[in-house]
């Protein structure tokens, strides 16, 4: 199936949304996670960003989130492994037209992956400079490759890779 790229200015709604959500996963699975962010461009006040809520959890222990797979299908979420990232557990929680809702992406506690999710929204929040520019490079993106999901991710990578060196600098400084 052939996913729409769809990148819209910031909405209020977002947080509330992020909110419910992460509410809602930790009255089920609170004895599993540590922590619960709100990340990624929804989390990032004036950013314009795919309608998609990223929720960055961390855990004590990775390999233990498998064996709660059937909790969060019972939620709506498709377990997907690591999918990509070394060390993550991602889940996926769709509408019914098959249009993402929720990305969920669970770490251990403290890890490196962690830390760069929270510097690069940290450094978009605090860097308006940026933040404009990486927000008018994701619409020009949608605008022009509105069915080619790997384009319009392949044409941020680079602008995402300086962005994150920035924001590891500015996060350990």
């Amino acid at each position: 199936m052939v996913r729409h790229v769809v990148v819209t200015p910031y909405q209020e709604t977002w947080e509330q949304a992020y909110r419910h959500e992460s509410s809602r996963l930790l009255h089920h699975v609170n004895t599993l996670l540590q922590s619960v962010y709100h990340v990624g461009s929804t989390s990032i006040p004036g950013m314009a960003a795919k309608p998609t809520i990223d929720i960055l959890a961390e855990t004590l222990s990775i390999q233990e989130v498998d064996s709660w797979n059937q909790t969060f299908e019972k939620l709506g979420y498709q377990p997907l492994g690591e999918n990509g990232i070394k060390g993550r557990r991602y889940f996926c929680k769709e509408d019914a037209e098959g249009n993402h809702l929720v990305h969920l992406h669970i770490f251990e506690k403290d890890s490196e992956e962690v830390i760069r999710h929270l510097a690069f929204r940290d450094y978009l929040r605090t860097h308006s400079e940026d933040a404009d520019f990486y927000s008018g490079l994701k619409l020009q993106l949608a605008e022009a490759f509105p069915y080619d999901a790997e384009s319009y991710q392949y044409g941020k990578s680079a602008a995402v890779k300086k962005i994150e060196e920035r924001a590891l600098d500015w996060w350990y400084a």
